[in-house]
Protein backbone atom coordinates (compact mmCIF):
# COMPACT_ATOMS: atom_id res chain seq x y z
CA UNK A 1 0.00 0.00 0.00
CA UNK A 2 0.97 3.45 -1.20
CA UNK A 3 1.89 6.07 1.83
CA UNK A 4 -1.02 8.44 0.29
CA UNK A 5 -3.37 5.34 0.49
CA UNK A 6 -2.22 4.82 4.13
CA UNK A 7 -3.00 8.36 5.16
CA UNK A 8 -6.32 8.03 3.81
CA UNK A 9 -7.15 4.59 5.14
CA UNK A 10 -6.17 6.09 8.38
CA UNK A 11 -8.69 9.13 7.73
CA UNK A 12 -11.57 6.91 7.21
CA UNK A 13 -11.10 4.67 10.04
CA UNK A 14 -10.84 8.00 12.50
CA UNK A 15 -13.91 9.16 10.68
CA UNK A 16 -15.79 6.04 10.60
CA UNK A 17 -14.66 4.68 13.93
CA UNK A 18 -13.33 7.59 16.07
CA UNK A 19 -10.25 8.12 18.03
CA UNK A 20 -11.11 7.94 21.44
CA UNK A 21 -12.49 4.61 23.40
CA UNK A 22 -14.15 4.09 26.89
CA UNK A 23 -11.89 2.64 29.68
CA UNK A 24 -11.92 0.35 31.91
CA UNK A 25 -13.15 1.03 35.81
CA UNK A 26 -10.31 1.83 38.00
CA UNK A 27 -9.08 4.54 40.35
CA UNK A 28 -5.92 3.01 40.58
CA UNK A 29 -3.01 2.09 37.90
CA UNK A 30 -3.14 -1.75 39.27
CA UNK A 31 -6.38 -2.12 39.11
CA UNK A 32 -6.46 -0.82 35.31
CA UNK A 33 -3.92 -3.61 34.78
CA UNK A 34 -5.82 -6.36 36.16
CA UNK A 35 -8.47 -4.96 34.16
CA UNK A 36 -6.60 -4.89 30.51
CA UNK A 37 -4.92 -8.45 32.13
CA UNK A 38 -8.77 -9.80 32.14
CA UNK A 39 -9.71 -8.49 28.70
CA UNK A 40 -7.85 -11.03 26.89
CA UNK A 41 -9.99 -13.64 24.94
CA UNK A 42 -12.84 -12.09 26.76
CA UNK A 43 -15.46 -9.36 25.86
CA UNK A 44 -15.17 -5.83 27.34
CA UNK A 45 -18.55 -5.98 28.51
CA UNK A 46 -17.75 -9.46 30.41
CA UNK A 47 -14.99 -7.66 32.44
CA UNK A 48 -16.82 -4.25 32.98
CA UNK A 49 -19.18 -6.27 35.03
CA UNK A 50 -17.12 -8.20 37.03
CA UNK A 51 -14.55 -5.44 37.90
CA UNK A 52 -16.90 -3.71 40.70
CA UNK A 53 -17.12 -7.01 43.14
CA UNK A 54 -13.47 -7.80 42.35
CA UNK A 55 -12.51 -4.42 43.26
CA UNK A 56 -14.74 -4.43 46.22
CA UNK A 57 -13.31 -8.03 47.60
CA UNK A 58 -10.07 -6.56 46.94
CA UNK A 59 -9.76 -2.78 47.22
CA UNK A 60 -5.92 -2.61 47.64
CA UNK A 61 -2.72 -4.43 46.05
CA UNK A 62 -2.03 -6.21 49.63
CA UNK A 63 -5.45 -7.51 49.74
CA UNK A 64 -5.20 -9.38 46.33
CA UNK A 65 -1.54 -10.40 46.90
CA UNK A 66 -2.61 -12.43 50.25
CA UNK A 67 -6.30 -13.30 48.76
CA UNK A 68 -6.38 -17.23 48.64
CA UNK A 69 -7.05 -18.35 44.89
CA UNK A 70 -10.06 -19.49 45.02
CA UNK A 71 -11.64 -16.11 46.35
CA UNK A 72 -9.79 -14.59 43.48
CA UNK A 73 -11.46 -16.99 41.00
CA UNK A 74 -14.83 -16.52 42.55
CA UNK A 75 -14.67 -12.85 41.64
CA UNK A 76 -14.07 -13.28 37.88
CA UNK A 77 -15.64 -16.82 37.47
CA UNK A 78 -18.12 -15.28 34.42
CA UNK A 79 -14.62 -13.96 32.12
CA UNK A 80 -12.86 -16.73 29.94
CA UNK A 81 -9.94 -18.43 31.57
CA UNK A 82 -10.48 -17.20 34.88
CA UNK A 83 -8.36 -19.81 36.93
CA UNK A 84 -4.74 -18.60 34.71
CA UNK A 85 -5.88 -15.01 35.05
CA UNK A 86 -6.50 -14.98 38.92
CA UNK A 87 -3.62 -16.94 38.99
CA UNK A 88 -1.50 -14.12 36.86
CA UNK A 89 -3.00 -11.49 39.08
CA UNK A 90 -2.22 -12.60 42.31
CA UNK A 91 1.29 -13.36 41.17
CA UNK A 92 1.44 -10.14 39.66
CA UNK A 93 0.33 -8.31 42.80
CA UNK A 94 3.26 -9.74 44.79
CA UNK A 95 6.15 -9.22 42.31
CA UNK A 96 4.50 -5.55 42.36
CA UNK A 97 4.68 -4.91 45.83
CA UNK A 98 7.80 -6.98 46.21
CA UNK A 99 10.16 -5.08 43.45
CA UNK A 100 8.12 -1.75 42.90
CA UNK A 101 7.17 -0.73 45.94
CA UNK A 102 3.51 -1.31 44.86
CA UNK A 103 3.32 1.20 41.35
CA UNK A 104 2.84 -0.26 38.66
CA UNK A 105 6.08 0.39 35.97
CA UNK A 106 5.83 2.48 33.13
CA UNK A 107 8.24 1.08 30.98
CA UNK A 108 7.58 -1.88 28.59
CA UNK A 109 10.84 -4.01 29.45
CA UNK A 110 9.47 -3.65 33.27
CA UNK A 111 6.17 -4.74 32.36
CA UNK A 112 6.57 -7.51 30.92
CA UNK A 113 8.69 -9.00 33.69
CA UNK A 114 5.99 -9.34 35.61
CA UNK A 115 3.99 -12.47 36.10
CA UNK A 116 0.91 -12.69 33.00
CA UNK A 117 1.84 -9.14 31.41
CA UNK A 118 2.89 -9.76 27.87
CA UNK A 119 3.71 -7.02 25.12
CA UNK A 120 0.12 -6.37 23.90
CA UNK A 121 -1.47 -6.14 27.85
CA UNK A 122 1.72 -3.67 28.35
CA UNK A 123 1.29 -1.40 25.66
CA UNK A 124 -2.46 -1.26 25.92
CA UNK A 125 -1.58 -0.39 29.55
CA UNK A 126 1.24 2.28 28.97
CA UNK A 127 -1.22 3.83 25.90
CA UNK A 128 -4.28 3.74 28.45
CA UNK A 129 -2.63 4.59 31.55
CA UNK A 130 -0.13 7.32 30.49
CA UNK A 131 -0.49 7.97 26.77
CA UNK A 132 2.22 6.40 26.32
CA UNK A 133 3.04 5.61 22.18
CA UNK A 134 2.33 2.04 21.30
CA UNK A 135 0.93 -0.49 18.73
CA UNK A 136 -1.36 -3.29 20.49
CA UNK A 137 -1.28 -6.25 17.94
CA UNK A 138 -4.21 -8.82 18.58
CA UNK A 139 -6.24 -11.13 16.32
CA UNK A 140 -7.78 -8.38 14.52
CA UNK A 141 -5.17 -5.72 14.62
CA UNK A 142 -2.80 -8.73 13.06
CA UNK A 143 -5.00 -9.71 10.13
CA UNK A 144 -6.36 -6.83 9.16
CA UNK A 145 -2.39 -5.48 8.66
CA UNK A 146 -1.50 -8.51 7.18
CA UNK A 147 -4.84 -7.99 4.26
CA UNK A 148 -4.36 -4.47 4.23
CA UNK A 149 -0.40 -5.03 3.33
CA UNK A 150 1.04 -2.91 6.33
CA UNK A 151 2.42 -6.64 7.42
CA UNK A 152 3.22 -9.84 6.61
CA UNK A 153 3.05 -12.10 9.35
CA UNK A 154 1.17 -14.24 11.60
CA UNK A 155 3.61 -13.47 14.61
CA UNK A 156 2.33 -10.78 16.86
CA UNK A 157 5.77 -8.73 17.52
CA UNK A 158 6.84 -9.04 13.56
CA UNK A 159 3.47 -7.08 13.12
CA UNK A 160 3.86 -4.38 15.56
CA UNK A 161 7.56 -3.62 14.24
CA UNK A 162 6.14 -3.69 10.35
CA UNK A 163 2.99 -1.23 11.79
CA UNK A 164 5.34 1.21 13.96
CA UNK A 165 7.69 1.41 10.37
CA UNK A 166 4.00 2.40 8.56
CA UNK A 167 2.01 4.39 10.89
CA UNK A 168 2.61 7.61 12.08
CA UNK A 169 3.59 7.62 15.87
CA UNK A 170 -0.01 9.73 16.61
CA UNK A 171 -2.18 6.56 15.40
CA UNK A 172 -0.44 3.76 17.41
CA UNK A 173 -2.61 4.17 20.04
CA UNK A 174 -5.78 4.49 18.09
CA UNK A 175 -5.24 2.01 15.82
CA UNK A 176 -5.96 -1.23 18.19
CA UNK A 177 -9.47 -0.01 18.95
CA UNK A 178 -9.86 1.08 15.45
CA UNK A 179 -9.16 -2.09 13.66
CA UNK A 180 -10.69 -4.25 17.20
CA UNK A 181 -14.47 -2.22 15.70
CA UNK A 182 -13.61 -3.13 12.03
CA UNK A 183 -12.66 -6.01 12.13
CA UNK A 184 -16.05 -7.14 14.30
CA UNK A 185 -18.32 -5.15 12.28
CA UNK A 186 -16.54 -5.75 8.46
CA UNK A 187 -13.41 -7.45 8.40
CA UNK A 188 -14.46 -10.37 9.91
CA UNK A 189 -11.85 -13.90 10.45
CA UNK A 190 -13.91 -15.37 7.78
CA UNK A 191 -16.51 -13.94 5.16
CA UNK A 192 -15.66 -10.74 5.47
CA UNK A 193 -17.56 -8.03 4.01
CA UNK A 194 -15.61 -6.77 1.00
CA UNK A 195 -18.69 -4.78 -0.58
CA UNK A 196 -19.67 -2.73 2.42
CA UNK A 197 -15.94 -1.81 3.59
CA UNK A 198 -14.98 1.65 3.06
CA UNK A 199 -11.21 0.43 2.37
CA UNK A 200 -11.86 -1.76 0.04
CA UNK A 201 -10.74 0.46 -2.66
CA UNK A 202 -6.98 0.76 -1.11
CA UNK A 203 -7.40 -2.83 -0.02
CA UNK A 204 -4.93 -5.40 -2.04
CA UNK A 205 -6.66 -8.26 -0.16
CA UNK A 206 -10.30 -6.64 -0.84
CA UNK A 207 -12.72 -9.80 -2.97
CA UNK A 208 -10.08 -12.17 -2.47
CA UNK A 209 -10.69 -13.42 1.33
CA UNK A 210 -13.20 -16.63 1.36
Amino acid sequence: MTKENTETVLSLLDTVYGTEKDGFLHHEHWQLLFAILLSAQSTDKQVDEALPGLFEAFPTLDSMAEAPLPDIEAKIRSIGLYRSKAKHMKNCSQALLTHFDGKVPKTLKELISLPGIGRKTANLFLADAFQIPGITVDTHVKRISNRLGWADSDDAYKVELALQKVLPVDHWIRINIQLIRHGRAICKSKRPKCSECMLAPYCPSAGKQP
